[in-house]
This record gives structure tokens, sequence and C-alpha cells, in this order.
């Protein structure tokens, strides 16, 4: 016997996490696309297809391509770190957030030395600073900074670390997981050595995915190189992706078949209209939130287009209004750490809608004790 509960169209979901996101509805039907082995020429042109789209999401060039690995935005970074940092080198991380910390985590990992040049949360990069850290370490040969700092929506100055980096012959390393398809980053425009990405996210494919960007010339380096990884190995998948055009280990098919959709609306849309896109919601939203006179994290000029941090409203606690949102279809996330306290976020990245956003601040509106 049916009910309501049967019948009942699903409410549509709205992730204001930052990441999964909402995809469309090409990049979710590519997930049902047909079996298949990864050692036939079928999936080959796949991976073919998928590397060349994002080398060139990437703002790579001739020069340049991509490693996918199968995996969340975290294994590529680990990838990049635990695989460009050579014996005897070292890492100069940049540290600004909990994602800036994941930098030193990882390579602590490895038993790759790190110097953590800690800003603070929420802190702009001291580009002084890092300079200074490179002269008087010579020894450290590479540079981690996270380009979205998502545990507060901070965007980074990439392409200045890049120069100052580059000036004193070291070698970047940049997270790009929470901003490649959104926010300005170039393999050839800024020089950047290495870059991580995720397929999710600004990106707007299927969870599961990551990817490493770089020159070919920098791949084929690592052959030179100990290893120190087995299954994140960049030069191991490197050569089987690009001399056997096969991967090296059993890849997740299906969100290969969504990211090659989602990368084709990337490239279709370019990073500066989806970059426009996010700004406009996460402009109304944040007219929003400060007409309900709710606290934004950070200034402006420095927020990412895809994230806005809010301070918790007085009066409510973040379970009960994450509880209260998910009952009307949002999905919030909270801060990390030192700013779980306080602090939740907010996405702007993937299919969402004005409308979206307008019923969120109502819905929100409706909660808040001093609105009642």
């Amino acid at each position: 016997m049916s009910n309501d509960r049967d019948t009942a169209a699903p409410q549509r979901l709205v992730l204001m996490n930052p990441g999964p996101v909402i995809t469309d509805d090409r990049v979710r039907s590519a997930l049902a696309g047909p079996d298949m082995c990864h050692r036939e020429p079928e999936f080959s042109a796949l991976l073919t297809r998928v590397r060349d789209k994002v080398t060139r999401v990437a703002g790579g060039d001739e020069r340049h391509t991509s490693v996918v690995l199968t995996g969340s935005g975290t294994s590529a970074v680990e990838a990049a770190i635990g695989s460009a940092v050579p014996d005897g080198g070292g890492l100069l991380v940049l540290d600004n957030g909990h994602y800036g910390e994941r930098f030193a985590h990882i390579a602590a990992a490895y038993g790759i030395r790190a110097h953590r040049l800690e800003h603070g949360w929420a802190t702009p990069l001291d580009l002084a600073a890092v300079e200074r850290a490179l002269v008087a370490d010579p020894a450290l040969t590479h540079v981690g900074v996270v380009h979205q700092e998502t545990s507060s929506g901070m965007l980074n100055d990439v392409a200045a670390v890049t120069r100052i980096a580059h000036a004193h012959g070291r070698e970047v390393i940049v997270d790009a997981v929470s901003s490649i398809g959104a926010e300005r980053v170039s393999l050839a425009g800024d020089g950047v050595d290495w870059l991580a990405g995720s397929a999710n996210k600004c990106l707007e494919g299927a969870p599961g995915l990551a990817f490493v960007s770089a020159a070919k010339a920098a791949f084929e380096g690592l052959g030179t190189t100990p290893k120190r990884g087995y299954y994140l190995d960049l030069h191991r998948h490197y050569l089987a992706q690009e001399k056997a055009v096969a991967p090296a280990f059993t890849p997740g098919i299906p969100a290969y078949y969504a990211f090659d959709a989602a990368l084709d609306l990337a490239l279709a849309e370019g990073w500066e209209a989806r970059h426009e896109r996010y700004t406009a919601l996460a402009r109304r939203l944040r007219a929003g939130l400060e007409e309900l006179g709710l606290e934004i994290l950070l200034p402006p000029e420095q927020r990412a287009a895809g994230l806005t941090a809010v301070r918790i409203p007085e009066g409510i606690g973040y379970a009960e209004l994450h509880r209260g949102l998910r009952a009307q279809g949002f999905v919030i996330y909270s801060a990390q750490e030192r700013l779980a306290r306080d602090f939740f976020r907010l996405s702007t990245m993937g299919r969402m809608t004005q409308a979206d956003v307008d019923r969120f601040l109502e819905v929100l509106a409706g909660l808040l004790p001093s609105q009642n």
C-alpha cells in the first residue's frame, strides 16, 4: 500500500558544503555510462581525453600534461609532495589554515623536512617572510601553498608566491583542489610547477578522481629520484598513462565518464565566466547574511568566489542550525578546528541558483532567534 512518502517528488537538496557540489544533469547522466574494462582501447581513449582537458583547464600548453588518480583531492596533494620533493630536499609550507597545515602533515608522514611558515588562520600570506625563509634556508627546494584555503574561504596569491620561489630557484606545489575551474591559476601563465586538483568542487564533476598537472619534463625527471610510495608514486602513474595509455591500477570508471562531461562544460564556460557566476551568487548570499546581522569572517578583498565563512549566530548552536536547514533541504558545513566553535561555512560552488540562495536566506531567517 503506497503512502505520501512513496509518491512525493524528492526535494531538491542544495549542497552548500564546499564539495561535493550540485552537478549538472549531463554530469549525473554520464555516471550511468556502459560497463567498461580499463585495459581496453575505449578506456584508453577516455583517459586520454580527460588528461588533455584537465591540462587545458589547468592552463597548460604543449609542454604540460596531467596524471589522473582515483582518489580525493588529498591524494593528489600527497602524490605531488611525496613524488616531487627529492631526497635531501625540503618543503617550505605556507600555513594560514587547515589545508596549509596539511602540507606539513603529509611531509612529516613521508619523512620530508619541512619548514612551516605559520601566519595564523585566516591571515594573508606575508610575501616578504616567504622570501626571507627561502634566502635563509637554501636546502628548501619546494614551496607548498594552498590557492583557496577552504578552512576560511581565503584566496592566496599563488602567482606572487611562484614569482618569489622561481627568483630563488625553487619549485612550487599548489593545492588548487578548491579553486581550479573558478579562480585564476595557470601552469603556463603563472609558471606553477606542480598543481594538484580534484574532479569535484569548482570543476563540478563527481567525487572520486583527482589529478596532478605539471610539465612533461618534470614528470620524466621523477624517474631519477627514489620512490617514497607505491600507489601515489606520480612517476608510476605517468609512465602508465603517457607511455602505455592505460591506468596503473583499476580506476573509478564511472567517475571518468562524469569528469569527461564536466570538463566539457568547464571548458565551454571558461573559468572567468564560472568565477563570475559563483561571485554573483556569493554577493547575493553575503548581502543577505549581512542584512540578517551575521558576521562574515574575511574582508571582501580576501574572499574566494566559492566559499563564505560565517559566524554562528547568538542563541543557536551549529548542530541546531544544521538540523533546521537540513530539514528544509540545505546542507551546510561546520568550520574546522580552531574556527569550529564560532563559524560555519557556505559554498556557492556547483549548479546552485539564485533561487536556491534566496530560499536559503528565507529559511535561515526563520531559524534565527533574533528574527523570531
